[in-house]
């Protein structure tokens, strides 16, 4: 049941609680359950269209080197009951989301229909399959804004926006390295790609997500108000550079939440950027940066 539901996955979802960690309303009670809601709600509805998604691609997954072990594609659960679970997940998700806001479920269906185009198109794009993922990635970070009822930066929005895109490609460079000659048996738009436009593709988005970033922590809003978040910015570069080493030197990117919880030097930048973060948006304040 865990990997049907792809719980591991469910760590692109804390996106949703950029919007309260850096409005410094984490600690406020009252911010908190609308935050948890939301990625409950995110988390069931991603894992409704996981399920559907290897439903559709049950026989191209038995031609993948390790999707093959997933449980429908093995037959571990049979195809009725991954359905009832992908719809019962979705109603779920939905539901809990509408209890949330308004917003909140208007953003969930926009999620939902991004995910049906995908499914029935848009994967079978090159550039356009990164992208619809990325957009998902923008989703879940507004999610978290419309939960709690702020605005969010939209240079923290770009920034998550070529985060999501650096990890898409680099997912696509692992599967074209992997899976050589039959990688289009398990993913179409791979026959559109070369190795060396993904490698310039990671590149190109990982220095996009450290500048955006960088500009967040000096000129966005957020930073005016809380000088102390341009000390967030060392984790993210160092867990940007950590994550490209280990994609060029390792050949590593074919599952980004793997490396989040296998990997050491990304974890520790993951706990130091939460930590600078809250630190600054609470008790840090910097007189020679302040404006």
């Amino acid at each position: 049941m865990i990997k049907l539901l792809r719980i591991k996955q469910w760590a692109k979802n804390l996106l949703v609680f950029a919007a309260p960690l850096f409005s410094g309303l984490s600690g406020h009670s009252h911010f908190v359950i609308p935050a948890i809601s939301a990625f409950v709600a995110m988390s069931l509805v991603s894992s409704a269209t996981y399920i559907f998604n290897d439903l559709l691609d049950v026989e191209r997954d038995r031609q993948h080197p390790t999707k093959r072990f997933r449980p429908l594609a093995s037959g571990a659960i049979s195809k009725p009951m991954g359905t009832a679970i992908a719809i019962a997940c979705l109603i779920l998700g939905v539901g809990i989301a509408a209890m949330v806001s308004r917003g909140s479920v208007g953003i969930v269906l926009i999620y939902l229909t991004l995910q049906v185009l995908y499914n029935w198109k848009l994967k079978r794009m090159p550039i356009a399959d990164v992208y619809t993922i990325a957009v998902g990635f923008i989703l879940r970070a507004v999610l978290g804004a419309a939960a709690i009822a702020v605005s969010i930066s939209g240079w923290l929005l770009f920034c998550t926006g070529a985060l999501a895109l650096m990890l898409g490609f680099a997912k696509r460079r692992n599967e074209f390295i992997v899976q050589g000659e039959d990688r289009t048996t398990s993913r179409e738009s791979l026959a559109h790609y070369s190795r060396s436009a993904l490698d310039v593709l990671v590149c190109m988005f990982a220095s996009g997500a450290a500048m955006c970033y960088a500009i967040y922590s000096l000129q966005s809003k957020t930073a005016h108000k809380y000088p102390g978040m341009i000390f967030t910015s060392v984790f993210v570069f160092y867990g940007i550079s950590r994550y490209v080493l280990l994609v060029f030197a390792a050949d590593e990117g074919g599952e980004p939440a793997d490396l989040l919880f296998k990997d050491k030097h990304i974890i520790f930048s993951v706990l130091g950027f939460v930590i600078a973060a809250g630190l600054a948006t609470n008790f840090v304040h910097v007189p020679l940066l302040e404006q």
